[in-house]
């Protein structure tokens, strides 16, 4: 395997197997509580178990990643998803899902995404050139949109069919895959001297915030990344509500939404792999903050029969995602050392992660007080002025990033 596109190709298609049948597991659990409790708090309050234990976590695990075998962490992390989701399958063959059990067992899956996502994104450099970064990130957002494009198609279906017992069976079977090609793929060991064995996590931690400092237009990454997160997860997690509380769709319905939003993203993620090289980032970035945030307000406005018009808006917030996640992340591969690049990436998605379930709970409480479709017309209008204030940043716009 020496040409490093086949061990890029390899590595994006064991992972976007994981996250096709983890997308396909996710979907179903939210319709399962969503159908269970008609609860917006419920829905939200189980987003928030998926992302507080891996945005605590985020602070300190980067100090792992730049010290220990990265392939190492990415197969152990994929274990203990797959674990988790085993124990979760056992107590459903038996009869129903205490509530209490789904929020613990995507407690777990959340401790194995701190360690997965930020090594996943440190690897990658050590296989694909820092010229083409950028292009790759969009390729691998294509893998990502894929599996999303299928999923929800796929979980409206097997959710009719099978059991949610054997919905989270098929998600074991995906994190096997993920393992199996990481264990063969070569991946390259970052060596780091610290002229001592001894782990200094604190330490550590902050030479990893440093780093963000040194770097010219990082911490604004970072600062833009967290309120944008704010706006965003609540946002995400709502999709079904409002297909089927507002605009009074079903499952199918709500598949259909999923489907335009990830359809949107693969075309995303295709122009991006086209023109990542030549366009100026943190322009982009802007870019698709402030036309998501017009999709989400248009679609506030929409009355409760314009289901086809929110299914269209979907897809062109869908458009949006792989010009901001997709440049964030190849921002900071190229910008940071190997040394610090799993304490960088940690704890940027860290931060991130923070700002969400803050976001979450605003977005809940919205929902329960005012209405869904006001959440995200509030959505809208907070994704709009984040692009302005971007626009109007001295610091932002003359950024060599």
């Amino acid at each position: 395997m020496k040409s490093w596109k086949v061990r890029f190709v390899l590595l994006g298609v064991g992972q976007a197997a994981s996250m096709l049948t983890s997308s396909i597991l996710q979907i179903a659990i939210v319709w399962y509580l969503t159908q269970t409790t008609l609860s917006p708090t419920i829905v939200t309050l189980s987003t928030l178990a998926g992302y507080l234990p891996r945005a605590i976590l985020g602070l300190f695990i980067g100090v792992f990643i730049d010290r220990f075998d990265r392939k190492r962490i990415l197969i152990f992390a994929d274990m203990i998803i797959a674990l988790a989701a085993l124990a979760l399958a056992a107590v459903a063959f038996f009869g129903e899902i205490p509530i209490w059990l789904i929020f613990a067992m995507l407690c777990v899956r959340s401790v194995g995404a701190a360690f997965h996502t930020p090594s996943l994104n440190a690897v990658v450099p050590t296989i694909v050139p820092r010229e083409q970064l950028t292009r790759c990130a969009g390729i691998t957002q294509g893998f990502e949109s894929v599996s999303l494009i299928l999923s929800p198609a796929l979980a409206a279906l097997l959710f009719k069919v099978w059991d949610l017992s054997a919905i989270i069976l098929l998600d074991v079977v995906g994190a096997a895959v993920a393992i199996s090609i990481v264990t063969i793929l070569p991946i390259a060991r970052y060596a780091v001297d610290r002229g001592s064995k001894r782990l200094h996590i604190w330490r550590d931690t902050k030479e990893g915030l440093q780093v963000l400092r040194r770097v010219p237009g990082l911490m604004a990454v970072m600062v833009i990344s967290s309120v944008y997160a704010f706006i965003y997860f609540p946002i995400g997690s709502l999709y079904p509500l409002i297909t089927m509380s507002y605009f009074g769709g079903g499952v199918t319905e709500s598949s259909f939404v999923e489907i335009a939003f990830s359809s949107g993203t693969l075309c995303g993620a295709f122009v991006l792999g086209l023109v990542g090289n030549r366009i100026r980032r943190l322009g982009g970035i802007t870019a698709s903050i402030g036309v998501y945030g017009v999709g989400l307000a248009a679609v506030g406005l929409l009355p409760p029969s314009g289901l086809g018009i929110f299914i269209v808006l979907s897809a062109l917030m869908g458009l949006t995602l792989p010009f901001f996640y997709g440049i964030r992340t190849s921002i900071l591969q190229s910008n940071v050392s190997g040394e610090y690049l799993g304490r960088v990436l940690s704890l940027t998605y860290s931060v991130s992660l923070f700002a969400s379930p803050l976001g979450l709970l605003f977005g809940g409480t919205v929902s329960e007080v005012l209405g869904v479709n006001i959440c995200f017309l509030i959505g809208g209008v907070l994704s709009v002025s984040l692009a302005a204030a971007m626009l109007l940043t001295p610091s932002i716009r003359r950024s060599p990033l």
